[in-house]
């Protein structure tokens, strides 16, 4: 029964509200600057301008569909192997180029192989050299111990 007589909380609003003021405040406060109103405004104008020209682009390739489908359908029987063909000779095309930079690549490791600068650490010279190096020094830290 006590439950049902509690005062209401305050609100958050209200909570954070200096005493005194009221939930809108002093309107001259609130209300947004000349710098403010004109950009609500360009924003306003090239959202109108943006949307204007989405309806215009949407038409025009509507329209461009309706005109050209009959041309399309009657031509198809030209259109499906051309577009076999373009597809294939893109494949192709595309194709050579990568395994081309993939030989490339692979000469290009072969030849810093055999020249001994390989970046990878894995090829002849001074890096050897310093494997073997590091090979008898690890030998010597077992054999004293």
């Amino acid at each position: 029964m006590a439950d049902l007589h509690r005062p209401p909380r305050p609100s958050a609003a209200a909570a954070a509200a200096p005493h005194g003021a009221s939930v809108f405040g002093k309107p001259h406060e609130r209300a947004p600057g000349s710098p403010h109103l004109f950009g609500f405004l360009a924003l306003v104008v090239s959202d109108a301008v943006l949307l204007l020209l989405i309806g215009l682009t949407i038409t025009a390739a509507v329209m461009g569909l309706i005109i050209l489908a009959p041309l399309l359908i009657v031509s198809s029987p030209i259109w499906v192997p051309v577009a076999v063909v373009l597809f294939a000779a893109v494949a192709a095309a595309l194709s050579a180029c990568g395994f081309g930079v993939i030989a490339l690549a692979g000469l290009s490791w072969l030849y810093k192989y055999f020249r001994g600068s390989d970046l990878s650490g894995l090829g002849r010279g001074s890096n050897a050299a310093r494997t073997g190096h590091a090979k008898d020094y690890a030998s010597e830290g077992y054999a004293k111990q």
